[in-house]
């Protein structure tokens, strides 16, 4: 599953890029992440009273949260991606759903 969903950001990504003449370096990777944490923690400031809400609606700040969550998670799988990861044996290894590996 995690491997088809990185696939499917690659394939997104690399379109998005191209588009707009943008160079994906390693180091894009990386900062792409720590700007998609950002922009969760932004919508999650407003949506916790800790920044300003502009008169959004709690549906609209739910929303907004749902998908700023998903660019991070777009922009994890590309870094897995990018950097031959296998995420899946990482995560059964590290959080100890499957310890042997």
């Amino acid at each position: 599953m995690l491997d088809e969903l990185k696939r499917q950001f690659e394939e997104a990504s690399a379109a998005y890029a191209t588009e707009h003449a943008i160079t994906r370096d390693p180091d894009w990777y990386i900062l792409k992440l720590q700007e998609e944490l950002g922009e969760l923690t932004q919508v999650w400031n407003k949506a916790s009273g800790r920044g300003r809400s502009r008169a959004i609606s709690p549906e609209e700040l739910r929303r907004s949260l749902a998908d700023e969550a998903a660019d991070l998670l777009g922009h994890i799988l590309l870094f897995a991606h990018h950097n031959d990861i296998d995420l899946a044996a990482a995560i059964e290894r590290k959080w100890k759903f499957a310890p042997d590996l």
